[in-house]
């Protein structure tokens, strides 16, 4: 078998506007890179932990969950509030006080304690902002003396509050968010979130002893540690996007154009991907080998809660069938082989669909995130991309989509514990 292009799988390299796909046939290296565009900058967590600052059109890999790193693809969003984690500024505290200097996420050292210094009513902090539409609110939480932090967004025509369990990963009660999701992102930190719905006046952060409104009355010297602030329009969080006096918004990002008509084989061959999706919606994230349109373009997507393989040849449908997953959040390791009459959807070691009545596209000239068209683009993570001129064996298909031992498989599933004897 000849793959005539790889990408991932712990190998990256990147500068601006170009993020490097290859090919080393005979230990002969020939660069097939990606062009990538961000109009702005943009974060990630490096490989010794630390949030890092990406500059314009540099791609983020991201080794937030993985120690492989991934290629992270964000859609444009705007941090609108106007301090995103300087506590003690546009943010107002109520029988509370800020202390920074405080150890954070990712082997930080600005994080803050939020701790109640007494009065009557609750002790929280706010932070006056207006939006309207969907929006998701977030910010990184660890328990201190108190377990439970409560987060509230108030507004027209209505407020939410959530609480959340600092010690076990729960969320507590809800009133009114449409989503609410809490993520263990090491030592002890949380990432609290909300969606709403609505136009909104203020954010709040609370000091809690449990959840209920009955809890919001907290002790003197009760605390909890916060960073990291977050509202912007859309149904999902993404990355971390600092602000310090005013909005900021990281732009959306694109990969695409790699390789050429002398990597592709329009006859038959396997495209590859060890992929996860950021956000459960009604939208395709597609990769795909095109011609740079929709019309003969080999496809893998996730949409949903399954996992897509699709061809077409000449603008029709020659091959489309879908695998449902327990979660697109998960990585998968999924291809697609095609040939005439022969083609095949692999998921995770296993052969879950076939066609025996296929013909195949012709002037196979790009891979790109995307469908083919620059639409349905790929807003995810990638640990690995692989293209291979030749269609596999069923043995090297279920060779290239299993995993290679029980830890190396936990992991890449982000499973958390690991019982093994």
């Amino acid at each position: 078998m000849a793959q005539t292009l790889k990408f991932g799988n712990k190998v990256w390299a990147a500068k601006e506007e170009s993020v490097l796909a290859y090919n080393d046939i005979n230990n002969n290296y020939k660069p097939l890179p990606f062009f990538f565009k961000r109009t702005s900058i943009g974060t990630r967590v490096n490989k010794d932990g630390l949030i890092e600052t990406m500059g314009q059109d540099i791609a983020r890999i991201d080794y937030s969950d993985s120690a492989d790193g991934v290629l992270l693809l964000e859609p444009q969003r705007t941090n609108v509030l106007l301090q995103s984690n300087q506590f003690d500024t546009t943010w107002t505290n109520s029988n509370a006080s800020v202390t920074s200097g405080q150890s954070g996420i990712y082997n930080t050292t600005d994080a803050w304690k939020l701790e109640a210094t007494g009065g009557s009513g609750s002790q929280h902090i706010v932070q006056s902002i207006v939006t309207s539409g969907s929006s998701t609110y977030s910010i990184y939480v660890k328990a201190g003396t108190t377990d439970w932090v409560a987060l509230r967004v108030t507004g027209s025509p209505t407020s939410y509050l959530v609480w959340f369990d600092l010690t076990n990963g729960l969320v507590g009660e809800n009133q009114n968010a449409i989503k609410t999701s809490i993520k263990l992102v090491g030592n002890g930190w949380y990432h609290c979130c909300i969606e709403i719905n609505s136009t909104t006046d203020n954010v709040f952060v609370y000091l809690a002893t449990g959840s209920g409104l009955a809890n919001l009355n907290t002790t003197v010297g009760d605390n909890i540690y916060i960073q990291n602030a977050q509202l912007e329009a859309g149904s999902y969080p993404t990355s971390y996007i600092p602000t310090s006096g005013s909005s900021v918004t990281r732009a959306t990002e694109t990969c695409n154009n790699s390789g050429n008509s002398e990597v592709f084989n329009d006859s038959e061959g396997v495209l590859f991907a060890d992929i996860a999706a950021l956000v459960n919606d009604n939208n395709f994230k597609a990769i795909s080998v095109s011609d740079s349109s929709t019309s003969d373009r080999i496809t893998l997507s996730l949409y949903q809660s399954s996992l897509y393989a699709y061809i077409a040849a000449g603008g029709v449908g020659q091959f489309n069938v879908s695998q449902a997953v327990n979660s697109i959040f998960q990585y998968h390791k999924i291809a697609i082989k095609y040939k005439t009459n022969n083609c095949a959807f692999w998921v995770n070691g296993f052969e879950v669909a076939t066609d025996i009545s296929a013909t195949m596209p012709s002037g196979l000239i790009e891979l790109a995130f995307d469908k083919g068209d620059g639409n349905d683009d790929l807003y995810g993570k990638t640990k690995e991309l692989g293209y291979y001129d030749t269609a596999l064996t069923d043995l090297e298909l279920e060779t290239l989509t299993s995993y290679r031992n029980w830890v190396s498989m936990v992991n890449e599933l982000n499973l958390n514990i690991i019982y093994n004897g």
